[in-house]
């Protein structure tokens, strides 16, 4: 039997995965430790890049696995590079707890538990995630960049379960199911972590990534802002000008449009 301290320890891990993510040497920004607590069945995160969001819900998945036995767990990302890159962090906090619980079965790809919970990350093509059912955590990852397809495909997982989904992502332009969720009404929690929120990301290398980047990718990448891509040839307000019968669809409503020269000829 365990000591009554390592009990103790267990019941608070238990809890609160937020003392888990510290546990692990991981101390959570508030930010975090509320999306950790949170039980909303839905969430949507727009974080800036290297703001914590993968190490936070690979952190939530090991605490899924961990005290709800039999859970079932996916990590879905658009390639199966970056599902096994999050699974990683999941090993890291596995390893960082000292191996808290006495595996079945571990390969790069999976772990199965002696309780019976299961964390697996699954490639980012919509015919070869079929077949998985009960899911009682779905984790998204660049969820931005996940096809309509694939996220619709996924969602019926969780059917029968009355499973979570957590979904996390840079913006990747105003396009996609991830864009539309985050625009829409449906019954999501909503989270959105600047740059300039993270302490760990200086005021001077933002400076740098600033003079660097088109300012478009800058207000992306660290202002979570769902922008034009920089690929884009007309920008979203223009093509939406195209449709509006009563605006020039070129320039704003009230602009000043000047007569063309006086020596000016038509054929």
């Amino acid at each position: 039997m365990a000591p009554p301290t390592a009990l103790a320890t267990d019941l608070a891990l238990a809890l609160d995965p937020a003392r888990l993510m510290t546990a692990c040497g991981l101390p959570p920004d508030p930010w975090q430790a509320a999306v950790l607590r949170s039980q909303a069945p839905r969430q949507l995160m727009v974080c800036s890049r290297q703001s914590g969001k993968s190490s936070t819900c690979a952190c939530l998945a090991l605490h899924t696995a961990l005290y709800q036995p039999g859970a079932l767990i996916l990590l879905l990302s658009p390639s199966l590079r970056q599902s096994q890159e999050l699974f990683k962090k999941v090993q890291d906090a596995y390893r960082a707890l000292h191996h808290p619980a006495p595996l079945q079965a571990e390969s790069a790809l999976r772990y199965e538990m002696d309780n019976g919970s299961r964390i697996i990350a699954l490639p980012g093509t919509e015919p070869t995630i079929r077949g998985y059912s009960g899911v009682d955590l779905l984790v998204i990852d660049e969820a931005a960049r996940v096809l309509d397809e694939l996220y619709l495909a996924a969602r019926p997982m969780l059917a029968t379960s009355q499973g979570r989904l957590v979904a996390l992502s840079t913006p990747f332009g105003k396009r996609g199911w991830f864009y539309e969720a985050w625009r829409g009404e449906a019954d999501w929690e909503r989270v959105r972590i600047e740059a300039t929120q993270c302490p760990r990301i200086s005021a001077a290398f933002l400076e740098e990534e600033r003079q660097t980047m088109p300012a478009p990718w800058f207000a992306s990448e660290y202002g979570c802002e769902f922008t034009d891509t920089v690929y884009s040839v007309f920008s979203d307000d223009a093509i939406d000008r195209m449709f509006q019968f009563d605006t020039d669809p070129w320039y704003p409503q009230g602009a000043f449009y000047a007569d063309p020269p006086e020596h000016a000829s038509g054929p």
